[in-house]
């Protein structure tokens, strides 16, 4: 079956099959690791991982500065992009163990705003100078852990709502939310 033909049957989904479908695949990608331990089972640090690799995929040399896992070659780094997987592994790890720390004051809800962060920006998110905070921190700031329309907002490229994006924040909310 080819990808085209896969993505129009996924298309045409309710989103709750979707988001199985998709467990299913990062079930089938990841081997026994999840095939004998439910991903639902693993540490959140690690299905944030491997949420990430599986869609961000391995970046070919050509999206340099863009390497490994999305990890974005800094001026005083020296990598190229030609990496093995287990360097991207190493970089994505680091990447995100950052990103937890810096959101850390977000309580159990860390992981799922430096899982997002890892993919947005992190001051998109927690704001800085030039950016407000976002309604998700500041909600979250505030005690108020309603933030599934927030979380979900996430899903806009350019101005356009793109699907494939929304289904990877269903998934992240889904698997990384701490009720």
């Amino acid at each position: 079956m080819t990808t085209g033909i896969l993505l129009t049957l996924i298309r045409k989904m309710p989103m709750e099959s979707k988001l199985m479908a998709i467990f299913c695949g990062l079930c089938l990608a990841y081997g026994n690791a999840f095939a004998q331990n439910r991903i639902q089972d693993l540490p959140p640090f690690e299905r944030s991982v491997a949420i990430i690799k599986h869609f961000e995929k391995m970046h070919p040399p050509s999206a340099y500065p863009y390497i490994g896992y999305g990890h974005k070659v800094l001026p005083n780094e020296k990598y190229t992009s030609a990496i093995t997987e287990k360097q991207a592994d190493s970089l994505l790890r680091s990447d995100l163990k950052k990103l937890v720390d810096k959101c850390s004051y977000l309580g159990k809800d860390a992981i799922l705003v430096a899982t997002l962060a890892y993919n947005v920006g992190l001051y998109r998110i927690i704001g800085c100078e030039k950016l407000p905070k976002s309604t998700l921190v500041r909600k979250l700031e505030a005690g108020d852990r309603n933030i599934y329309r927030e979380y979900i907002a996430y899903c806009h490229y350019k101005g356009k709502a793109v699907p494939s994006l929304e289904l990877r924040r269903r998934l992240e909310f889904y698997l990384l939310y701490v009720p």
